[in-house]
């Protein structure tokens, strides 16, 4: 009897126990042995830590309020990419002017292209030379590729490449998350379409050209108030007036690292409002989620105004460009938008 019970405690020491060990699945990775990557702006964020959950950490060049295409990086943050593994750029403006020094920060690390296998649609100019490309400096192509849901796939397997390089024992893990990221991706896309398939109005006017991939990819037309960099003159903004009412546009979309007096202004003349629309959010899959609500909710207002009653309107901007108004559109965010 009593040998019997000791064979039982030896099997269950030595033959169950391992074996329930070896079904634990291993403790997740502490801070000190993820791979460190650095990325530009909040939106690849998102993206490298959907594929590299658990097992990267990701720190941000821009921070949250900055102006991407005009950023300056602190030395802190070039002194910071010494523990990178990789550098996840985008070519957005600041990217090339600092990317000599932010290479010779950690010459071993890995610099990542995520625009590979991307075709970039050129920097189209304003409303008033529609059709032409400025080709003044700069690789002149749009770098917005992140607000468009397909090429995110893209840079999502360029991404996933580039850590199963870095860290190949854990490929298994970067690919099922990449296919998660995927689904979630063209769920959101087919949502999207779905959203803004009948809506009754194609343009909007924006004033940071941000939305240019998005505009194509759901076969919109954005109609930019800055171009260029460089505030609207008085002659392009009051074409952007007569436009908007031409159009029966009720709407300017503006973004949070811009001044909107631009916006404020033809808000003003055309009697509208002025929505914030934040291209860099963190969450970029709900936050394009919700974009595309607004746009669907925006552009299913309003009507199409015959020319001969936009110039029984003419405003006193359009015909005096010398006579400046003060801003007194209120900015409404997202959250409090309320239909016209």
């Amino acid at each position: 009897m009593i040998d019997r019970f000791y064979v039982l405690l030896a099997m269950l020491l030595f033959g169950i126990m391992p074996l329930s060990g070896c079904q634990q699945r291993p403790p997740p990775k502490t801070r000190l042995e993820q791979l460190q990557v650095m990325v530009s702006i909040a939106p690849q964020k998102y993206f490298v830590e959907r594929i590299g959950n658990g097992y990267v950490t990701v720190s941000m060049m821009v921070p949250p309020g900055a102006e991407p295409h005009t950023f300056e990086p602190k030395p802190a943050q070039l002194k910071a990419l010494s523990h990178s593994s990789a550098y996840m750029r985008m070519r957005i403006d600041f990217e090339s002017a600092w990317m000599d020094k932010i290479q010779a920060a950690n010459p071993r690390m890995l610099v990542v292209d995520t625009t590979q296998g991307i075709q970039r649609m050129p920097t189209i100019a304003g409303y008033q030379e529609k059709g032409k490309i400025h080709t003044d400096k700069g690789e002149n192509l749009d770098p917005h590729i992140w607000l468009s849901p397909p090429l995110v796939k893209v840079q999502a397997r360029t991404i996933a490449n580039a850590l199963m390089q870095l860290d190949a024992k854990h490929k298994q893990v970067y690919q099922a998350n990449l296919e998660r990221f995927v689904a979630d991706i063209d769920t959101l896309d087919a949502d999207i379409r779905k959203s803004l398939q009948g809506v009754k109005h194609r343009k909007f006017i924006v004033f940071h050209p941000s939305w240019g991939y998005f505009a194509r990819d759901y076969t919109l037309e954005m109609i930019p108030i800055q171009v260029g960099g460089q505030e609207p003159s008085a002659a392009e903004l009051g074409a952007l007036i007569t436009k908007a009412k031409q159009e029966g546009i009720k709407v300017v979309f503006a973004e949070p690292e811009f001044s909107t007096q631009s916006a404020d202004t033809i808000a003003r003349e055309i009697g509208g409002e002025v929505l914030l629309l934040n291209p860099l959010s963190p969450d970029w899959l709900n936050n394009l989620r919700t974009v595309a609500n607004t746009f669907t909710k925006v552009l299913n207002q309003g009507r199409r105004i015959q020319k001969s009653e936009v110039r029984s309107q003419e405003s006193p901007y359009t015909l005096h460009p010398a006579h400046h108004y003060s801003p007194l559109t209120p900015q409404l965010l997202l959250s409090n938008y309320q239909p016209l």
